[in-house]
């Protein structure tokens, strides 16, 4: 095992220290720097190192062993450093450990074999050491994957202003209303608001409230305790319990039946609940989200939703903007989207969009929003059989625009053919032949129409 290891201090002495250090392993990378300084600004600058060696007493000549050990183990609270010096006793030997050290050597005779002693030591430090900092790249990676896998994705005034309320609620511990069309991506700004309101290893637990019914949606949410029904052969803890100190997401709240809202509501404004089978109350701290598609003003109005419900609910309301509302955020979304399916697919990686498919993509209504977006990205770049996607690829070859004039059977049918003609001529730069062939006619039949129609224009 290589390591890198810094002898710190002046003198022929340490020079010696610095031989048996490299003596004592092929693979070690031996270095004496003279003055505390500079191995203060390596480990500021993050220079690898896996060993530093401090003369106790002598230091550098301007900091005492002590203080570079504590300045160092200040940078890097898990870099093994030594102290050594020509002479120890056990009161040394124990202030040079308080300062941060993990051992004292003395220098003198057999120095050679206390060297390889000590590095047998460090050895099994430095695998632990390692072993500890690529568990924490490691959960960083996760958790930044995580981050990203729920980001918000584009640059329209629309989602500036979503971003900025997210902002400002998430510190607030109140219940939230995330109000939008399907595929506007409500659970993705739910888990904003989570991620931006504390630490990451919060709970956040998402329960979509229209997949149950209300005996199983009791269960799910509540817990229950053993041989509270049949088959209940545990105690279970409910989503309520799960999501303690985190957040509870519950989408499609509006398809709650008007006696399970009661419950919630009681939830919502006590904080506490009761197992199914169970008599004890049970204190939650757990954030409530809640988002839905349909319009719950309405539904208040139809006497399906309760009004009490939708006011303890609506302390902040953020409505999730539909795509065809936010400027410009198809084109950045629909990049996103092909990036990130390369990026996990890398068969299909080097697609690229055509202009042409992005000026489709921005003249289409997408009613389901951004999951349908994603969702054409994705075939386009799977249907794709070259580098570039068209819009015969996404599947939204646009009909011609036409102008229907008149009024009767033959007028229109006349536009119609003339638009047929106009449409095939633009999207093949004027090339009669290559129109001919994208309306499947031949070059004779195409001249036919399009002298026929030029002439009634």
């Amino acid at each position: 095992m290589g390591c890198a290891i810094l002898v710190v201090g002046p003198g022929e002495e340490l020079g010696e220290l610095a031989r048996c250090f490299r003596s004592a392993g092929d693979e070690c990378d031996v270095a004496q720097v003279v003055s505390a300084a500079e191995i203060l600004e390596r480990l500021r600058g993050g220079e690898p190192c896996d060993l530093v060696v401090v003369d106790y007493f002598l230091g550098d000549g301007k900091l005492s062993g002590t203080e570079i050990i504590r300045e160092a183990r200040a940078l890097d609270g898990e870099l093994p450093i030594v102290a050594v010096a020509e002479k120890g006793d056990v009161e040394s030997a124990a202030a040079a450990v308080e300062a941060g050290a993990i051992d004292f050597l003395v220098r003198g005779g057999r120095l050679q074999e206390r060297v390889s002693t000590l590095m047998g030591k460090v050895r099994k430090l430095l695998r632990l050491v390692e072993g500890n900092r690529l568990l924490r790249e490691q959960n960083r990676l996760l958790q930044e994957a995580d981050r990203a896998r729920y980001r918000i994705v584009g640059e329209s005034p629309q989602i500036i202003e979503l971003i900025e309320r997210i902002r400002r609620v998430a510190s607030v511990p109140r219940p939230v209303l995330v109000l939008g069309e399907r595929g506007t991506g409500k659970e993705l700004i739910a888990r904003a608001i989570h991620a931006a309101g504390g630490e990451p290893e919060r709970p956040i637990v998402t329960v979509n409230c229209a997949a149950f019914t209300d005996t199983l949606l009791e269960s799910e949410l509540f817990g229950h305790e053993k041989g509270a029904f049949t088959g209940a052969d545990d105690q279970v803890r409910g989503k309520f319990e799960l999501a303690a100190g985190g957040t509870l997401f519950l989408d499609e709240i509006g398809n709650m039946s008007l006696s399970f809202q009661q419950k919630i509501l009681r939830v919502v404004e006590y904080g506490c609940f009761v197992r199914v089978g169970g008599t004890a109350e049970i204190h939650t701290d757990a954030r409530i989200i809640a988002a839905t598609n349909v319009d719950l003003k309405e539904r208040i109005r139809d006497g399906v939703f309760l009004q009490d419900l939708y006011d303890r609910l609506a302390f902040e309301i953020i409505h999730a903007p539909p795509l065809r509302g936010r400027e410009g955020d198809t084109e950045v979304l629909a990049r996103h989207f092909l990036n990130e399916f390369m990026r996990e697919i890398p068969a299909f990686r080097g697609k690229r969009l055509s202009d042409s498919a992005v000026q489709v993509l921005g003249r289409y209504d997408f009613p389901g929003n951004v999951r349908e977006l994603k969702n054409i990205i994705e075939r386009a770049a799977y249907r794709d059989t070259t580098n570039e996607i068209t819009p015969e690829d996404i599947g939204m070859l646009e009909k011609p625009q036409l102008h229907v004039e008149g009024g009767n059977f033959k007028e229109k049918l006349d536009a119609f053919g003339r638009g047929l003609v106009t449409d095939a001529l633009e999207r093949s730069g004027g090339n009669q032949a290559e129109a001919a062939r994208k309306l499947g006619l031949s070059y004779y039949q195409f001249r036919y129409y399009y002298q026929k129609y030029s002439g009634a224009q």
